[in-house]
């Protein structure tokens, strides 16, 4: 029995493209929806409690990154808090260089941003990855030049979840007096983003993808690293952001961190179970697929599964009824088109169109998965078949 004859509701398997709002979340935001719409700003009696609780939300996100908490600037989500870092660091140091260093598998926040930099008189390098979606150390430190001033690579990849070996980024970083950006959106509530630990100088945060609403963000700014204003306007985040501040949405991601923080162990535990019963599922019924990204090193709740000869986006359209997933490429009017990250690791066509992504959230039941297996391997051995006959009429 499907999941559609069964009368279920759809299988939510699409975490790493957005969340739910967490229940604690919505609460905590309920009051500057229906009685706290002071401006911040205010000196009267109305500006008090929304100041107060913007001030607790950046320490509540401070203390899941381990900053300060005058590190943390909120912004209206991670593209904002990319196109601040990339844009602001590097205009803030072209006295220093023109060069920055990136990758060939960075959200289109960053590579589009990079590509304006571009256009503005800089050097851009996009640093190659091997076949697992990684990295070489040794490729950048050959790309580093004493006109390099900014690095920015992705703390963990979206669409196959391999984890960047970013504290020995910084290691190359510091020793070259380079400043370091990570966009973090993917990892933050998935895995430990500690910004000592890492050693990073900014690192983004975007709400939505930790069970916050989407809209806003946070960016950490380490002391001491200068960054060019993106917009101009009254002093509001010590001058770094102008724009009355979004409470209600602030007041959101300070709680998704703060819940994201006490939970992140077992979050992290039933995630990477969750996406390990989904891949030995498909593994034993579906036969014929391929794991993209880092055995190992990637995020506990991504799985990207690549089905030889089988276009992704008429399994989506198959299973799209009862399970909700993303497709690494898409075709039209008959050509393929792979996403950038898939070329960059040199998946073979004949993989790569057939390839989903599937990611687990935190109440991911194993039932869903199950569930899941069942809706995705059917559909997989329909098109398989239909494919066959197509062929015997020929």
């Amino acid at each position: 029995m499907t999941a559609h004859q069964s009368g279920a509701k759809p299988i939510y398997l699409d975490y790493n493209a957005t969340t739910p709002h967490a229940p604690e979340v919505i609460e905590a935001i309920r009051p500057y929806l229906e009685t706290e719409y002071g401006n911040p700003s205010s000196s009267h009696a109305f500006g008090v409690t929304p100041r107060k609780a913007i001030a607790e939300s950046r320490r509540q996100v401070a203390a899941l990154l381990n900053s300060r908490v005058d590190e943390v600037v909120f912004t209206s989500g991670g593209t904002e808090s990319n196109n601040y870092a990339i844009i602001g660091a590097a205009m803030a140091r072209r006295g220093l260089g023109n060069h920055v260093i990136t990758t060939q598998i960075e959200h289109p926040a960053v590579l589009r941003t990079c590509g304006f930099l571009e256009r503005n008189g800089f050097r851009v390098t996009y640093l190659p990855v091997d076949e697992a979606g990684m990295i070489r150390l040794s490729d950048l430190e050959n790309a580093v030049s004493k006109e390099t001033i900014l690095i920015t690579v992705m703390h963990a990849n979206n669409e196959v979840g391999t984890i960047q070996p970013i504290a020995e980024i910084s290691a190359i970083a510091r020793r070259n007096g380079i400043v370091l950006h990570s966009d973090a959106a993917q990892s933050i509530g998935k895995i430990r983003a500690d910004v000592e630990a890492l050693g990073v100088d900014l690192l983004s945060v975007a709400g939505h993808k930790v069970y916050a609403p989407k809209g806003v963000g946070a960016l950490y700014i380490r002391t001491g690293v200068e960054l060019e204003p993106l917009m101009y306007g009254a002093g509001q985040e010590n001058g770094r952001r102008p724009g009355t501040e979004n409470v209600m949405q602030i007041v959101g991601l300070g709680k998704a961190c703060e819940i994201a923080g006490r939970g992140l162990q077992a979050n992290m535990e039933h995630m990477t179970e969750t996406r390990d019963l989904l891949c030995r599922g498909l593994e034993e019924r579906a036969g014929d697929i391929r794991l993209n990204g880092h055995p190992e090193l990637r995020l506990p709740n991504t799985l990207s599964v690549s089905f030889r000869g089988i276009e992704a986006n008429r399994l989506l359209e198959e299973i799209g009824p009862y399970v909700a997933a993303s497709a690494g490429a898409a075709c039209h009017s008959g050509a393929v088109e792979i996403s950038s990250v898939l070329t960059a690791m040199r998946v073979p066509l004949e993989w790569a169109k057939g390839t989903l992504r599937f990611s687990t959230g935190r109440t991911t039941s194993k039932e869903e998965i199950e569930r899941t297996v069942d809706v995705v391997c059917d559909a997989v051995g329909r098109i398989a078949s239909n494919a066959r006959s197509i062929q015997v009429g020929r």
